[in-house]
């Protein structure tokens, strides 16, 4: 999720902007008082629990490792006139957990919106949220009509159940078998559609029909895992999702004058396009250049649609935690083949009103989809859906598998960097399936970080960001209003979230890969982790295990200062000295960490005569210590000294990390 965010760069401009006008930032110092305890940073005791037969102490899953599923299949139509749909849906679930289930909870995430909800209790009464808005008057929420157990054979039976806000539990008369029970539950019930559904759902008006962005629109089975049992978090706003993976069918029915796009493959196109149209889909699935399915022109035109009161859409998507849609009369269409690693293919589609067209706009949608699903399967996991298509909406950016939701106003740089964003989401959390309620920065963080990658591949660099200066930004991302990224995302002040969830994460992984462990022992590890975790659970800690195992590293004193904690870096160059009062001896630097956070040192050194050189030094010097003198070989006098001359490290302090001779 990703909301006008134009690119990581834009990003990190919009988080100084917005950080400047609500704090003062504090000003540096040159006191060289340390605050640092090394205790407190390289403790030995940092995993809470040994691995397991679940979860392996490397990091992998363990031999024993299990995970419940759930198939859904799906029927649902659109009353254009009342903004409303109503569905049905059979839930497939299989209890492969080691104990019975007594009952089973389900995420109605619609609820939120309802006036009582706990979601809409938590709006500010002044000032804005993204995730609703204390004055609304609009009372939405899942109308539940029934709720059964069906059995091969057997009538339908009903299910008593409860509701508590956005959950809902299914009291089972008969529990779940350990290993091997399943059970059919089909769910009658009906909704109206906000207009703005916290940015991940909504109604967008055009001049030429209304543009649904459909998300979060059935009752989906919480996880129910072998860290928590049932996680059954409320939907609050600002937290995500958490969610099983299964086979998903949806039967889409809607006016015939719509354009469908959804997760998944469409089974039936030559049931809902017209002959031409299905020319020009067969046609995109072999051109490496955009194709059109339906033009500008055709938009208004009775004759690019079939005539008849509906269509009825059908799709399906195998392996994947959950499904989404967009339908609209108003939709421009066109789509090109996706070339894949292992020689596979698949459709990149776009999906935008008249309003949202041209070379500058949307026109390009499609060509930034293609690249970017490319470029990641390239680099990290290949791209697992049959379809990926780019939505125009009122929804600043929003990622499901196989669709994203995206601004309808992006143009150029904005566009692909939303686009990159959200089709990045198909790795974390689609793919890897992390718990985003829980632990947002696991999709948003990782997905920042592999974003910053992907300016630099698109289109030989067409978009590759300035380089940043992380000494500016530390103040910010670490500043006094601050928080410790390892939070629930509803725990988090809203101001922080962009902060602590994408921008700090995403800088840590960076940091990894370029200072720490350098680029092909983190690539490595990081491939590893997806390969392993991929389609599955993993936690915080799994993660932190795979890192360390696959790249050889114990970065125990980096995960709790970067990631549990909030703790800041301030490196400083404190005094020069030359041995026995010659520089042609060498010099003596004595270097400071004065705050709790440490990292490895840079130091480059001029000398008189213009010779510059570096000297680089391992974290482990502050293991013991907080103050370092560092030995340099040189000839004759220094001219300067500077520690952390790239600006690569989260420096609070730039005023200390320089000497120069007078």
């Amino acid at each position: 999720m990703f909301k006008k965010l134009v690119s990581l760069t834009a990003f990190f401009a919009t988080a100084v902007i917005q950080l400047s006008a609500q704090t003062t930032l504090p000003a540096t110092t040159t006191d060289t008082k340390s605050k640092y305890d090394q205790h407190l940073l390289f403790g030995p005791l940092f995993y809470p629990n040994a691995g397991n037969e679940f979860r392996a102490a490397s990091g992998e899953p363990g031999h024993a490792y299990w995970q419940n599923r759930a198939d859904y299949k799906i029927n649902a139509s659109l009353n254009e006139d009342k903004n409303e749909l109503t569905g049905s849906v059979t839930i497939n679930y299989k209890n492969n957990s080691p104990q019975e289930l007594p009952f089973i909870w389900l995420q109605l995430d619609q609820n939120l919106y309802d006036l009582q909800s706990r979601g809409q209790a938590k709006m500010p009464a002044t000032g804005r949220s993204r995730y609703g808005d204390a004055k609304s008057t609009f009372n939405g929420g899942y109308k539940i009509t029934s709720v059964q157990l069906i059995t091969a054979g057997k009538p339908a039976e009903n299910i008593p159940y409860v509701i508590t806000d956005t959950r809902m539990q299914l009291r089972l008369a008969k529990a779940l078998a350990a290993r091997t029970g399943a059970v059919s539950v089909k769910i009658d019930y009906s909704y109206l559609i906000p207009q703005y559904g916290s940015d991940r759902t909504g109604i967008l008006k055009t001049k030429n029909g209304n543009i649904y962005a459909i998300a979060q629109w059935y009752p989906r089975v919480c996880v129910f895992d072998d860290l928590q049992g049932w996680n059954t978090l409320p939907y609050l706003g600002a937290s995500e999702f958490y969610l099983e993976y299964g086979d998903l069918e949806a039967t889409l029915t809607v006016p015939a004058s719509h354009i469908v796009v959804a997760s998944g493959e469409l089974l039936n196109a030559q049931e809902v396009l017209t002959p031409l149209q299905l020319k020009r889909y067969n046609q995109a699935k072999g051109s490496d250049a955009t194709v059109t399915i339906r033009g500008e022109s055709e938009v208004l035109d009775p004759t690019s649609r079939p005539s008849k009161a509906t269509c009825t859409w059908k799709f399906a998507i195998s392996n994947a935690r959950d499904f989404a849609w967009a339908t609209s009369k108003s939709f421009i269409w066109d789509a090109a083949k996706i070339n894949l690693p292992s020689g596979k293919k698949c459709l990149a589609t776009s999906v935008y009103p008249s309003e949202s067209a041209g070379v500058k706009g949307w026109g390009r949608a499609t060509e930034y989809t293609k690249g970017s699903i490319e470029n990641y399967s390239k680099r990290w996991f290949e791209f697992p859906y049959p379809v990926a298509s780019n939505v125009a909406s009122n929804v600043g950016g929003m990622e499901y598998p196989g669709i994203v939701f995206c601004g309808s106003t992006a143009q150029t740089e904005g566009l692909f960097g939303v686009t990159d964003h959200e089709f990045g989401h198909t790795w974390f959390p689609m793919i890897v399936g992390s718990n985003e309620r829980k632990y947002g920065w696991m999709d948003e963080g990782f997905n920042t970080f592999i974003n910053t990658l992907a300016g630099e591949d698109f289109n030989k660099g067409e978009y590759k960001g300035a380089k940043t200066d992380w000494h500016q930004y530390a103040r910010f991302i670490f500043g006094p209003t601050s928080e410790a990224m390892l939070n629930t995302p509803d725990v988090l002040q809203e101001r922080n979230i962009g902060l602590e969830l994408y921008m700090k994460p995403g800088y840590a992984l960076t940091l990894l890969r370029e200072q720490i462990l350098g680029k092909d022992r983190f690539d490595y590890a990081f491939k590893k982790y997806i390969r392993d975790w991929k389609f599955k659970h993993p936690s915080p800690y799994d993660f932190f295990r795979s890192i360390e195992n696959g790249a050889g590293e114990d970065l125990s004193w980096f995960w709790r200062g970067m990631f549990l904690e909030n703790y800041k870096l301030d490196q400083a160059v404190t005094k020069v000295d030359y041995i026995n009062n010659d520089a042609k001896n060498g010099a003596l630097i004595t270097i400071e960490n004065l705050d709790q956070l440490a990292m490895p040192v840079v130091i480059e050194y001029t000398t008189k005569s213009g010779k510059t050189e570096r000297k680089n030094l391992p974290v482990e010097i502050w293991q013991n210590n907080s103050s370092w003198k560092v030995k340099l070989n040189t000839t004759e006098e220094l001219q300067k000294v500077v520690i952390d001359p790239d600006h690569s490290l989260p420096d609070m302090n730039s005023a200390n990390n320089s000497w120069k001779s007078n």
